[in-house]
């Protein structure tokens, strides 16, 4: 089979597409004839040499979800059979033409959804969806402010907190992408600050969500974003770290944490043991699904490119000026 293989840690120019040997399903396990997968953000990371795969997964083959057709099944699997459209999350492989996976960390793809479609649903929403409302507890009436909001992540937050009657306050580097993400369901937008790092906004963000502040921010950037998210956080307010865009340091006022009663946690999806990974599974298939063949959310697709443009897709990534996701077809 064909697959995009990291040949050393580098630039996109590291990326080539080879021939390599089809993995077989093990007991329990499945292998999927990928038609679809998406690029995120550790990809990047990985094909720098910064952010290394779970051990069970191809070490040279990056990629993270996958939306394609089960075409082998492995001994003791009753949850998929040969020919189902399946999609999920996986912990490395997606930049290929198949990939086995555990079968119960993967969810059937709504009617109302292609293949293409597909790819650009699991880990933005799955990651969005468990931040805010598993884990950050974000419910009917309250206000979320999410940062990056026309990444992949933040385009499917905004339209989960709208699905679930919450408020969205997000932020982006331009009026445009505010706009689009407007389109999709936000309330308000921000752009942040011109001060000596770009990061001021707290104060606005307290002006549009009342004199309380947001319940929750969905934190995709990290470093000198933090202590703004904190300030613009109501008493007894929840902090998700997701991502690290902005450097893995920041500089904060522990008396505020204390004096408001804020809670500070992360999360991340990839690096979970299996039963977890099988719980956000079922978080995708229960949960976001339905809104999907419904049409109350819809993934939010920037390019699709071949997969042998997967060098590319690195490059128009990391230039921060896409707006939704990046889908390489196969």
């Amino acid at each position: 089979m064909r697959a995009i293989v990291i040949t050393k840690p580098g630039g996109p120019e590291v990326l080539e597409l080879r021939d390599v040997a089809m993995p077989e399903p093990a007991p329990g396990q499945v292998r999927v004839r990928i038609r679809a997968c998406a690029v995120n953000r550790a990809d990047l990371m990985q094909r720098m040499g910064t952010y290394p795969p779970p051990a069970d997964a191809p070490q040279d083959i990056p990629g993270l979800e996958i939306a394609g057709e089960v075409d082998a099944v492995g001994a003791g699997v009753l949850e998929l059979a040969k020919g189902d459209r399946v999609f999920g999350v996986v912990g490395g492989g997606a930049y290929a033409e198949a990939v086995v996976v555990h079968a119960r960390t993967l969810a059937r793809i709504p009617d109302a959804l292609d293949f293409t479609q597909a790819a650009a649903v699991p880990e933005a929403f799955v990651t969005a969806y468990d931040a805010m409302v598993v884990q950050g507890g974000l419910t009917a009436g309250e206000v979320v402010l999410v940062h990056a909001v026309g990444s992949g992540v933040g385009t499917a937050a905004v339209q989960i907190a709208r699905a679930i009657g919450a408020r969205s306050i997000g932020t982006a580097r331009s009026e445009s992408k505010l706009a689009r993400a407007r389109e999709l369901g936000m309330n308000e937008g921000v752009v942040p600050g011109k001060g000596s790092d770009g990061s001021e906004f707290a104060a606005r963000v307290r002006a549009l969500a009342g004199p309380r502040g947001v319940d929750l921010v969905l934190e995709l950037v990290g470093g000198t974003y933090v202590p703004e998210s904190l300030a613009s956080l109501s008493e007894k307010g929840r902090l998700v770290l997701v991502g690290l865009l902005a450097g893995t340091r920041a500089e904060i006022d522990l008396a505020v944490v204390l004096r408001r009663r804020l809670r500070v946690f992360g999360t991340m999806l990839r690096s979970r043991p299996l039963e977890e990974k099988i719980l956000a599974a079922q978080v995708l298939d229960r949960r976001l699904a339905p809104l999907f063949a419904s049409g109350a959310l819809k993934p939010v697709i920037d390019r699709v490119l071949p997969l042998e443009k997967a060098a590319e897709a690195h490059a128009s990534m990391a230039e921060n000026e896409g707006f939704g996701k990046l889908v390489l077809t196969t």
